[in-house]
């Protein structure tokens, strides 16, 4: 088992962020590696809530996620079970964290995703989550949240 983690800082109070990260809205702006449309984004986000996010990619192939929520603390933490519905890239289940913690700039997100099955997993999953945060990150530039 293997594990990754990525961190980015967002132009956006810590509350914000948490709901684009807990929102069928808020997922729909950035879930997914590249410009692809995300499908379908259902959430629950409360502790034995479920989650499921649909998206096509680019090359027109679509993958969908499921979870439970396993803590939700509006808004400094989120932990999540992750498991891939269908096709050769359900590997079973691993675990998604993301802290969200409040800085000069707006919001230092640290998003870890542990349990991956091999070395393999982890690259693939490192280059989905930086595509999804970098598009995450773009989402809040130039919005104003001062009305927020």
């Amino acid at each position: 088992m293997t594990s990754l983690t990525l961190v980015r800082r967002i132009k956006a109070r810590p509350s914000i962020v948490f709901d684009a990260l807990t929102t069928p809205e808020g997922i729909a702006c950035w879930w997914g590696p590249d410009a692809g449309p995300v499908l379908v984004a259902e959430t629950d986000p409360q502790v034995g809530g479920r989650f499921r996010v649909r998206f096509r990619m680019l090359d027109g192939s679509e993958h969908e996620s499921t979870g439970e929520y396993l803590e939700v603390v509006r808004p400094e933490r989120l932990r999540m079970t992750w498991r891939w519905r269908g096709g050769a890239e359900d590997s079973g289940e691993s675990l998604v964290e993301i802290r969200l913690r409040a800085v000069a700039e707006g919001t230092e997100l640290t998003f870890t995703h542990s349990r991956l099955r091999d070395e393999e997993s982890r690259r693939s999953h490192e280059a989905g989550w930086t595509g999804a945060l970098d598009k995450l990150e773009r989402h809040f530039l130039g919005i104003d949240q001062s009305s927020r």
